[in-house]
């Protein structure tokens, strides 16, 4: 999928998949979307089927029927790979393994991963443990000449949350890049309620300043767009509708018209409060990169 029929901005929200991983595709039409992020089992369950091979198929075919892509697969919830206790990393480990072969199954292009919590451990601590882990997790998979990266996504800023400073998601980033194909997812409401000003003209500079510094903006695949229901620096992930949170519409106007992330994908993981609700932060957004 990575000679997708054009180069228009790629805009996108992320989807269910009820009926099979493949009518995600047939949903992201439905909103408008040109790319789009599923979860490839329950993110709340450790154990999860593996991908039925007509579904990869059948989503490899629609999408290419429709222009889709790339793809992301959000990782479960319950994995924590800097987990000290370790009967949660055993779990963590196989589990990330599960997620990764049924992306490689879907063909998705990324696999975004929230870090996970370092507490009983120090930040450094943290940093290693999840990297050795996250290379355990993916020692032997067939992912030669596929079309694939893990990403590493910046957390809310929550105590002993690995990934709520920029610079911790640079460091994890450094360390796997000797084992695994590896970038950066990161989320808007996560950015602004760890502490960083991406609402004022001049603040969304210096934070970009920052992103450029030690992340790099070619790493940066996928950005969450999200507004936020809690203040700046709150360090609570409450996601909001696009424009009307705490962040607002002139904030995710300057950054889809930030030529530094030309490459980029850009997904909601807004709320579903009714019917439709997809579509229209889908339509928030192309509104907001067109004007």
């Amino acid at each position: 999928m990575a000679d997708l029929k054009t180069t228009k901005k790629r805009i996108g929200v992320h989807l269910g998949t009820t009926g099979g991983c493949w009518t995600a595709v047939n949903r992201a039409v439905e909103a408008g979307a040109n790319t789009f992020q599923i979860f490839s089992s329950s993110p709340r369950t450790w154990k999860a089927a593996p991908v039925k091979p007509e579904d990869a198929a059948k989503m490899r075919e629609l999408r290419a029927l429709h222009d889709i892509g790339p793809i992301s697969i959000h990782a479960s919830y319950l994995i924590n790979l800097c987990s000290q206790t370790e009967s949660v990393r055993v779990n963590a480990i196989a589990a990330f393994r599960g997620e990764v072969e049924r992306s490689l199954a879907l063909g998705a292009e990324y696999l975004v991963l929230h870090p996970g919590s370092w507490k009983g451990l120090t930040r450094e601590e943290g940093l290693k443990l999840a990297a050795a882990s996250i290379e355990e997790s993916i020692a032997g998979l067939p992912w030669q000449g596929a079309d694939f990266k893990i990403l590493i996504e910046n957390t809310a800023g929550a105590e002993f949350s690995l990934g709520g400073k920029l610079e911790q998601v640079a460091e994890l980033v450094e360390l796997l890049q000797r084992c695994a194909p590896v970038g950066v997812c990161l989320d808007t409401c996560h950015v602004h309620v760890a502490g960083y000003d991406i609402v004022t003209a001049e603040g969304y500079e210096e934070t970009m300043a920052l992103v450029g510094s030690t992340i790099g903006f070619d790493a940066v695949k996928v950005w969450h767009c999200n507004d936020a229901k809690a203040a700046r620096g709150s360090k609570l992930d409450r996601h909001e509708h696009i424009g009307e949170g705490t962040i607002g519409a002139a904030a995710f106007r300057r950054l889809l018209h930030d030529a530094r992330f030309n490459h980029s994908v850009f997904i909601a993981e807004t709320p579903v409060d009714a019917p439709g609700d997809e579509a229209r932060n889908v339509s928030v957004l192309r509104t907001l990169s067109a004007g």
